[in-house]
C-alpha cells in the first residue's frame, strides 16, 4: 500500500496585526515561524507574548482627545495669557486717559488711531510670521508693541503733549494675533484630522470670547481699585509672559514658508477670499453695533452701571455655543454652514429689539444671551472657511485678514450703533441695527456658498 504525500510547503505567513491609538495607525508584526520541531502535544512556546486584540484606550470626549497631543496643553495656556490683555487695553487706555485729560472724546480717538493703525499693520506682521516663523518675528512685533503700551503710560503719567499719546498708542499695533498663531499651530498638528481640527477651530473662538469677557471687566478692577495706569501694566506683564509661554513650545510651531513658492500666492489673491472679508465685516458691524446699543440702552434705562454685566451676557452664550458647536462632526461644505449659521444669528439678533421694546432689562439680558449662541458657530465655521481657501504657507496672514475685516465692521457698527441710538432714544429701537447687518452677513454668505457650488458644479461637466 502506498504511503501518503506528506507536503514540506511551509506554512502561511501570518498576518499582521493593526490598531489605532489617536490618528496613527499601528502595525504589530507577527514573530517569524520556527523552523525546529514543535511539540506534539501543545502549541508552540513564545518569550513574548502575544499582541492583544483589546484596542488602545483613548481619551474620552473630543477636548480630551485634543489637548492629549504632546505640547498641546503648554501652547494653549500661553497662548489664553497673551489673548487676555486684547480685551484689557483698549479700556485701560479709555480710563487713564479720561482721567488723566477729562476727556472721553480724546481717549476714544486715540484707541480708533490705534484700531487703524492695527487694520494696517497687523497683515504685514503676520506676513513676517509666517515667512520667518512664530519663534523669530512673533517675540520682536511683542516688544515693540510693548514699548508702545509703555511709553502711553508714561505720556498720561507725565501729562505729555496730546500728539504724543496718538504715536505711542499706534505703536503697539505690531501686537501679533496669538489668536491666529494658535490656530495655524492646531493647523499644523491635525492637518490630517478634519474632526479634531473643527474641535480644536472651536475651542479657540470660545476662548477668544472668553478673554474679550474677562479682560474689561480685570481691566476696570484694576484701574479704578489701585490707579489709572495699572491695567496696562498689568496687561503687558500678561502678554509677554503669554507669549515666551506660547512661543516656547517649538515642537508644535508650524514650519515657516521662507519662499514664496512654498508660502503660496497672496490670500487676497485666492478665489473667494474677497467675498469672505466681506462676511466678516458684516459680522463685525453686528458686534459693533450690539455693544454701543446695549451701553447706551442701560443708560437710557437708569443703569449705566449694569451696561457691561448686560453685554457681558451676549459674549458669554457665545462662549457656551463654541464649546458645545465643537463636540459636533466638521460640515460636508464649510461656506453652506457659514450661510446657516450667519441666517441664525440674523434670526436670533431680533430678540434683543423685541426685549427692548416691550421688556425690561433683565429680559434683554436673557435675550442677548440667545443672539451670541450663533456667534461662536459664526466665527468658527468662517475660520473654517479661511484655512481652506488660504495657502498653508500663509495661514497666518489670511486669519489675519479676516480679524482685519471683523475690526473694521466693529468700528463701522459701533459709529451706526450711537448714531441710531442719539437719533432714535432710548426706547430700544436702536437694536434695529445689528439685525440689519446680520441679514447682509447672511446675504454674503449665501452668495458666498451659491457661487462655490457654481464653480464645483462646472469643474464636474468640464464647463459645459
Amino acid at each position: 500500500m502506498p504511503l501518503p504525500r506528506i507536503s514540506r510547503r511551509p506554512p502561511a505567513p501570518a498576518r499582521p496585526r493593526y490598531t489605532v491609538h489617536g490618528s496613527t495607525l499601528v502595525i504589530v508584526h507577527p514573530p517569524a515561524p520556527s523552523h525546529g520541531p514543535a511539540p506534539c502535544d501543545g502549541p508552540a512556546l513564545s518569550d513574548s507574548p502575544a499582541p492583544s486584540d483589546s484596542p488602545v484606550p483613548r481619551p474620552a470626549g473630543p477636548y480630551a482627545r485634543l489637548f492629549a497631543r504632546p505640547g498641546a496643553v503648554g501652547f494653549t495656556l500661553g497662548g489664553l495669557l497673551a489673548r487676555l490683555p486684547m480685551g484689557m487695553f483698549t479700556v485701560s487706555a479709555v480710563l487713564m486717559i479720561a482721567d488723566a485729560h477729562g476727556s472721553y472724546a480724546l481717549a476714544g480717538s486715540v484707541t480708533a488711531t490705534g484700531l487703524a493703525a492695527t487694520a494696517l499693520a497687523g497683515p504685514l506682521v503676520a506676513r513676517a510670521v509666517d515667512r520667518h516663523g512664530q519663534s523669530r518675528a512673533a517675540l520682536p512685533a511683542t516688544l515693540l508693541a510693548l514699548l508702545g503700551s509703555l511709553a502711553l503710560v508714561v505720556c498720561v503719567h507725565t501729562r505729555a503733549p496730546v500728539w504724543t499719546l496718538f504715536a505711542a498708542y499706534a505703536a503697539t499695533a505690531t501686537t501679533p494675533n496669538t489668536g491666529g498663531m494658535a490656530r495655524a499651530r492646531w493647523a499644523h498638528l491635525l492637518r490630517r484630522d478634519p474632526a479634531a481640527r473643527h474641535t480644536a477651530n472651536s475651542f479657540e473662538q470660545a476662548a477668544d470670547e472668553l478673554c474679550f469677557l474677562l479682560g474689561p471687566i480685570l481691566a476696570t478692577l484694576l484701574c479704578t481699585a489701585l490707579f489709572p495706569e495699572a491695567g496696562t501694566l498689568a496687561g503687558c506683564g500678561l502678554l509677554l509672559t503669554g507669549t515666551l509661554l506660547f512661543l516656547g513650545r517649538h515642537s508644535t510651531e508650524p514650519p515657516p514658508g521662507r519662499t514664496r513658492n512654498r508660502a503660496g500666492s497672496a490670500p487676497l489673491r485666492q478665489p473667494g477670499t474677497p467675498a469672505l472679508l466681506l462676511v466678516f465685516a458684516a459680522t463685525g458691524a453686528v458686534f459693533g453695533a450690539l455693544e454701543v446699543v446695549t451701553l447706551a440702552y442701560a443708560d437710557g434705562q437708569g443703569h449705566r452701571a449694569a451696561g457691561g454685566a448686560v453685554l457681558a451676557c451676549q459674549a458669554a452664550g457665545s462662549a457656551l455655543a463654541g464649546l458645545a458647536f465643537g463636540r459636533l462632526p466638521p460640515a460636508r461644505s464649510d461656506r453652506r454652514r457659514l450661510a446657516g449659521c450667519t441666517a441664525a444669528m440674523a434670526a436670533l439678533t431680533v430678540l434683543p429689539l423685541l426685549a427692548a421694546l416691550t421688556a425690561p432689562l433683565p429680559v434683554v439680558a436673557g435675550a442677548l444671551l440667545v443672539a451670541g449662541l450663533a456667534t461662536a458657530p459664526t466665527m468658527v465655521t468662517g475660520m473654517a472657511v479661511v484655512q481652506r481657501l488660504t495657502p498653508a504657507g500663509r495661514l497666518n496672514e489670511g486669519m489675519t485678514l479676516a480679524v482685519t475685516a471683523l475690526l473694521g465692521g466693529i468700528a463701522a457698527g459701533s459709529a451706526a450703533g450711537g448714531r441710531a441710538a442719539e437719533s432714535l432714544g432710548s426706547a430700544g429701537w436702536a437694536y434695529g441695527v445689528p439685525p440689519v447687518a446680520a441679514a447682509a452677513a447672511a446675504a454674503l454668505a449665501t452668495l458666498l456658498a451659491v457661487s462655490a457650488h457654481r464653480t464645483r458644479v462646472t469643474a464636474h461637466t468640464g464647463g459645459t
